[in-house]
């Protein structure tokens, strides 16, 4: 997919304008792309559509409309889109409760390094994580992660040719897998275009 320009973006007059329509059709964009793995962590597989939904409402909040500062915003959330032989996600680990957020941070480090992908009977795919800066320490792993599944030919062709796919988490403390709906795969599959 192509990086995001200066000229994708609305101004912040236009986008004030088209703001409803736009979220609208960006939080139908996300929904098919959202990969819930069991109940705390969820993978929000960012594209072309959501980056720009996520930059454009950057700009409003922060009122920003200077060029060297628009350009900073896409130099930050570019990286996350995909390149085509590559699936790039936001990893959320969502606690509600405070105090259990604390605690399952804690014991939950190096999650993002234990996150997997698998077309089919394949190898797996094990997510790179926060390529761009660490976010765990020793005490315990981030909420939020970005991860990045590079994917071979082969196991393009597979997925295109309707193969099963299925994500995982193989860290001891949180052994989970779920398979991606219909929707899902569909949607996905569209980033390999």
């Amino acid at each position: 997919m192509k990086p995001l320009a200066r000229e994708d973006l609305l101004s912040l007059e236009n986008y004030a304008v088209r703001r409803s329509e736009f979220r609208a059709r960006a939080i139908t964009h996300k929904k098919a792309r959202t990969v819930y793995i069991g109940e705390y962590l969820t993978l929000i597989f960012e594209d072309r559509l959501s980056i720009q939904y996520q930059v454009q409402e950057m700009l409003r909040i922060e009122r920003i409309f200077e060029a060297e500062a628009i350009q900073d915003e896409l130099d930050a959330y570019n990286p996350l889109i995909p390149g085509g032989d590559d699936l790039r996600a936001t990893l959320m680990l969502e606690f509600p409760d405070v105090e259990q957020r604390r605690r399952e941070l804690a014991r939950l480090r190096g999650i993002e390094h234990a996150i997997e992908l698998t077309v089919d009977d394949q190898a797996p795919v094990v997510a790179i994580a926060d390529e761009d800066m660490p976010r765990s320490n020793e005490e315990k792993t981030s909420a939020v992660h970005f991860l990045r599944f590079a994917l071979t030919a082969t196991q393009i062709s597979a997925w295109k040719a309707g193969a099963a796919v299925s994500l995982a988490s193989t860290l001891a403390e949180l052994p989970l897998s779920v398979r991606l709906s219909d929707e899902q795969h569909r949607a996905l599959a569209a980033d390999f275009d």
